[in-house]
């Protein structure tokens, strides 16, 4: 394998990718507020951003991170916050977190705290509450979300194989995440935070190995 086609871009602050139905790559363009396509001339390419973003400017409004794509359609992004002010998610770490569903705009939930790596998978909306070390589901409609299993880290990164999911866990940056409800959790447990992957059985909702 090697690699066959290159793009290079500005600073983005990438988190996340996904492939669409037409083979479109987009991205989490973190640094500017919005879901990006890559483009042969340019930086990248805005293709969708949500409503309370006013300006599309390199100033991490609202740490737009995730995406969740279902047979080839983007439906949802999360993100820290609804602020429309440079680094304005700051401010919002323990509350405020949001999932937004791309299609209407919708805000499904706000409740969250710092959301990352929204997943379809069989049938079922998967994200981590980053900010309480939770993975779980959550209803598209109702944005309720329910916690499957408590991680001892800062989550980020998330895929499926079969019954199992791998989450991807660091250490939390002090500063950065300092005063989430994260910290009280492993302090509850008596545990210190973790970097490295863990194999969740979701069928039965415990960590096998990591």
């Amino acid at each position: 394998f090697v690699p066959r086609i290159a793009y290079t871009t500005g600073d983005l602050v990438v988190h996340d990718f996904a492939v669409l139905a037409d083979g479109k790559l987009v991205c989490a363009n973190t640094l500017y507020s919005c879901v990006s396509a890559l483009n042969e001339t340019k930086s990248f390419e805005p293709v969708w951003w949500p409503s309370f973003i006013s300006k599309l400017v390199p100033e991490d409004r609202c740490h737009l991170n995730g995406l969740a794509e279902c047979d080839g359609e983007l439906t949802h992004v999360t993100a820290v916050s609804q602020s429309d002010i440079a680094s304005g998610w700051r401010s919002r770490r323990d509350n405020g977190g949001c999932l937004i569903d791309v299609r209407s705009n919708r805000i499904v939930t706000d409740q969250l705290s710092m959301p990352h790596s929204p997943r379809w998978h069989r049938g079922e909306l998967w994200l981590l509450n980053s900010g309480r070390g939770e993975l779980g589901t959550i209803d598209p409609t109702t944005g309720q979300f329910t916690a499957r299993i408590f991680l001892p880290g800062f989550l980020r990164g998330l895929t499926f194989h079969g019954r199992y999911a791998l989450v991807g866990l660091s250490k939390p940056r002090s500063g950065s995440f300092d005063g989430l409800a994260l910290d009280g959790e492993l302090h509850k447990r008596d545990a210190e935070p973790r970097c490295g992957v863990h194999l969740i059985d979701l069928e039965q909702k415990c960590d096998v190995e990591w």
